[in-house]
């Protein structure tokens, strides 16, 4: 499972909460095979039962999470003896995320879900304490409720991501990864290769590589180029040093190489950033005119 592939999917979504709540099942809840109408997810808190998923069958128990797709056949059933309770969200979404500057939107059918089936969940503490806050939300109305409960939703998502994350990456690793996080982010500027990287987290190359992938959701050298070409974004934004200064200052030396990955990750040339966010800067500038005149 690359989570980063995951995290990415995710934050392209736009939510909407059609119903959450929390069950208790009857000794005796019983739903019969048919196909699922919703996005949808359960997270088991108490009790035991299964459910069968286009022919494979999961076992449920506390700390298990279900996240169902449309169109998926499914059979559900409780213990008699010790009752399912879980919390439930049903959900759906468009997707609507902006790229280069140009904003992209897609019916929920161009873009499926990207978790489905049963998995199982470490951090029960903290899910529970998102998911009663979605609960105690949905007794409510009113514009401000529906924004918290879509914050929470989104917080949930998150956790989820974090939570398969640090299932796959053992302790250690996860702080030797961090640690090079931390050094990018802070040494940008200097010469550095993905060896150098490797060697500070302890970590072969190849594995090192993977891990960071799977952790962050791009590769070690991708990270830092993005680090490097949001520095130069804010510089350009914010001062008239030259496209050679900036340039140097982020830690590429060729300015045409610097240009051209400029380009390439931003969509438009380091000058024509520039240009367009003087001419943003100005037009707010006459939409909301300073005056010196003092009220009277």
């Amino acid at each position: 499972m690359n989570t980063g592939k995951i995290a990415k999917h995710i934050n392209q979504l736009v939510f909407s909460l059609l119903l959450s709540g929390y069950k208790r099942c009857k000794p005796d809840w019983y739903k019969p095979f048919r196909e699922q109408p919703h996005h949808s997810l359960w997270f088991i808190t108490k009790g035991s039962g299964e459910v069968t998923i286009d022919g494979t069958k999961y076992k449920l128990k506390p700390g298990k999470l279900v996240i169902f797709r449309p169109g998926m056949i499914c059979e559900k059933k409780t213990s008699s003896s010790n009752p399912l309770e879980f919390y439930f969200v049903r959900f759906t979404y468009a997707v609507a995320f902006e790229d280069k500057g140009h904003w992209n939107f897609e019916r929920p059918e161009g873009k499926s879900f990207p978790l489905q089936g049963v998995f199982p969940i470490t951090n029960t503490g903290n899910m529970i304490h998102v998911l009663d806050q979605i609960h105690q939300l949905s007794k409510r109305r009113g514009p401000t409720v529906a924004m918290q409960r879509k914050l929470h939703f989104q917080e949930l998502l998150l956790m989820i991501i974090q939570d398969f994350r640090s299932q796959k990456i053992t302790g250690n690793s996860t702080m030797a990864i961090d640690t090079t996080i931390d050094y990018i982010v802070n040494h940008y500027h200097e010469h550095m290769n993905l060896s150098d990287l490797a060697m500070m987290a302890g970590l072969s190359t190849s594995h090192y590589a993977r891990l960071f992938k799977e952790y962050v959701g791009y590769s070690p050298i991708d990270y830092l180029t993005h680090v490097r070409i949001d520095r130069a974004k804010e510089l350009l934004a914010i001062s008239d040093f030259r496209i050679k200064e900036i340039s140097q200052s982020v830690g590429y030396q060729d300015e045409l190489y610097f240009s051209r990955i400029f380009k390439r990750i931003v969509g438009v040339s380091p000058t024509q950033f520039s240009d367009n966010y003087k001419i943003f800067v100005s037009s707010t500038k006459d939409d909301y005119p300073i005056s010196d005149e003092k009220p009277k």
